[in-house]
């Protein structure tokens, strides 16, 4: 089995349904050039509405940070988004979202990695991603992953979620936009260029 149609039968994956407040929509972005790999936790809302990756104030916010538009972002092979769970989990109503279930990680991540063996870089957005890609060298919590980003480098790039909800986070951490954003644009233009 090919990429593509690991990819139709990720796409068709119905594993959580009645499980989910809604119909499972698995959302995935990938073709076979993938060099940079995104990793966040799931879907939100609009992406679940929209069927395309970071098409919310989160998306505006991560292209930022890479120093890339929308055109490129959507345009080029050589990026590809692939969460830990592909289907909108639902709104919590103490806020946010609920967690990406695991069950779509088991049962797809290993799967899908095997065929993506062009990937440099993956971006870890969030601690769901950084707890699952980096196992026991990932920190106490989200922040000292972030911090220790010259450990993973250069095949791993732990990074906040670019939610809203994090604007206060990045105010009481601007070591990230000093340091790791920097490095994060050189990377994407490496791979974009080379």
């Amino acid at each position: 089995m090919g990429l593509p149609e690991l990819l139709d039968e990720i796409r068709a994956c119905r594993a959580c349904a009645g499980e989910l407040p809604h119909e499972p929509r698995p959302v995935v972005f990938l073709r076979p050039q993938v060099r940079l790999l995104i990793c966040g936790q799931a879907p939100g809302r609009r992406v679940h509405e929209s069927g395309l990756p970071f098409t919310d104030a989160s998306g505006d916010r991560l292209r930022q940070w890479m120093g890339i538009g929308a055109e490129t972002f959507y345009g080029r092979p050589e990026i590809g988004v692939a969460a830990m769970a592909f289907c909108f989990p639902g709104t919590n109503p103490k806020g946010g979202d609920y967690p990406p279930p695991p069950r779509c990680a088991k049962l797809w991540r290993a799967p899908l990695l095997e065929h993506l063996p062009k990937v440099e870089l993956t971006l870890l957005v969030g601690g769901y991603a950084q707890a699952w890609a980096l196992g026991d060298r990932a920190k106490a919590n989200m922040t000292q992953t972030v911090q220790a980003w010259r450990d993973y480098a250069p095949d791993y790039l732990p990074l906040p979620h670019p939610s809203w909800r994090n604007t206060g986070w990045l105010k009481r951490n601007p070591w990230f936009e000093a340091e790791v954003t920097p490095y994060l644009r050189q990377r994407v233009q490496e791979i974009l260029c080379g």
